[in-house]
């Protein structure tokens, strides 16, 4: 942990953030801002959560924004389905970005699997836990 530039994860976060950026800046999807700006916020958020949760001290608050990651993940395809529906981008530019989206998330899931997020022994036991934590 503590290297997150040279994860190749991060990496491709990176350039599907590239990506977003440049067709959010094109014809009508410029105008809509409403769907460019949370699309542009959630790509960031991929990226920007992993080298969050690799600077991490553990494993557990690693997982954490790791997951967060894999979330904007997900958001991000569905914003890219709705720009693709509203005529902003073709199929073959959908089909390019979400196929990098979809390896994004992937990698997600198994550097969460790596890090011990997956352990379902440990999510029942956090749960368990945070019932007798003060707030």
């Amino acid at each position: 942990m503590g290297n997150f530039k040279n994860l190749r994860v991060w990496q491709d976060a990176m350039t599907l953030t590239e990506e977003v950026y440049k067709i959010t800046n094109y014809s009508s999807f410029h105008r809509d801002f409403g769907l460019k700006d949370q699309l542009r916020r959630a790509v960031v958020a991929i990226a920007s959560n992993i080298a969050e949760g690799d600077e991490r001290d553990s494993n557990r608050q690693s997982v954490y924004f790791l997951q967060i990651s894999k979330g904007s993940t997900a958001e991000v395809i569905t914003q890219l389905n709705i720009a693709h529906r509203l005529g902003y981008i073709n199929a073959d530019k959908l089909y390019e970005l979400e196929n990098l989206a979809e390896k994004i998330r992937a990698s997600l899931k198994n550097l969460i699997k790596a890090r011990g997020g997956d352990n379902p022994v440990k999510v029942i036991s956090w749960f368990i836990l945070s019932l007798f934590l003060p707030l």
